[in-house]
């Protein structure tokens, strides 16, 4: 495990899973264990949404790619590659065509391998600043590589008066409203700022995503999720309608996790 300390803020990081961050004695990231998601942060590459409807196959132009919910960044294994006081970085690396086994199968799934036509490498950086945690998302692949990508982290809340509030709108929404969606996630469009107000304000301010969704069955926990395309918008069968494209640039997607004093 590894630790971050600096500006009055403390974050742990487990094999690349943010697993706490507090500032003072505030605990912002559900605690593994509680009741209702058993991560506490995850990310959804190189699709978002589920397959199974579509026979977990999603288009690409190099033909039909197996893949499960979310993708199967989640099931590669993040290595350590650099770490200091209030800095550290891991990466992911996918060979094109690597049958990855898939945790889901068989009980929660029938495809027993997921396959990506692409060799690509993901890399997530983690620094702790004055205003808050940094996170960024660093993608390296061929240029023309198909992805959407979202961040899944899962917020710990600490009293009964909780509530979203998009960016530019005072239009809260209330844990009720998110519960109600249920599974396929409450979505935020055009939108690139949220406050979480509870015991004590967080404000997530992010680059590159452009949408949030929010998703929780439980009253103790909330997730405030960036993405890149809300895939509940199209059939399963069209998910590639969702696709980014790779140019010559490295894309950097980044994710601010800013407390507010009360």
């Amino acid at each position: 495990m590894a630790e971050l300390v600096g500006f009055g803020q403390r974050a742990e990081i487990a094999a690349g899973e943010l697993i706490s961050y507090r500032k003072g004695d505030h605990e912002f990231i559900h605690q593994k264990g509680s009741p209702g998601w058993r991560s506490s942060d995850t990310e959804m590459f190189p699709v978002i949404g589920p397959t199974a409807e579509a026979n977990f196959k999603v288009k690409t132009p190099k033909g039909a790619a197996i893949q499960d919910q979310h993708g199967l960044l989640r099931e590669l294994t993040y290595i350590e590659a650099l770490r200091s006081e209030t800095k550290i970085s891991f990466s992911k690396k996918y060979s094109a065509n690597t049958a990855v086994k898939n945790s889901k199968y068989p009980n929660k799934s029938s495809a027993e391998n997921l396959i990506w036509p692409y060799s690509f490498e993901f890399q997530k950086n983690y620094e702790l600043k004055e205003e808050g945690l940094e996170i960024t998302f660093e993608i390296s692949a061929e240029e023309g590589m198909p992805f959407m990508l979202g961040y899944h982290p899962a917020f710990k809340l600490h009293t009964q008066r909780v509530s979203v509030i998009p960016e530019k709108t005072e239009n809260a929404i209330s844990l009720a409203a998110i519960k109600a969606v249920g599974s396929r996630a409450y979505q935020v469009p055009n939108c690139e700022s949220i406050r979480l107000q509870d015991k004590q304000e967080l404000k997530i301010r992010t680059e590159g995503f452009g949408h949030f969704m929010l998703w929780t069955e439980v009253d103790n926990m909330v997730c405030i999720e960036p993405i890149t395309f809300y895939p509940y918008a199209v059939p399963q069968s069209n998910l590639h309608d969702g696709f980014m494209h790779l140019n010559d640039k490295t894309p950097v997607f980044k994710v601010f996790l800013c407390p507010i004093s009360n």
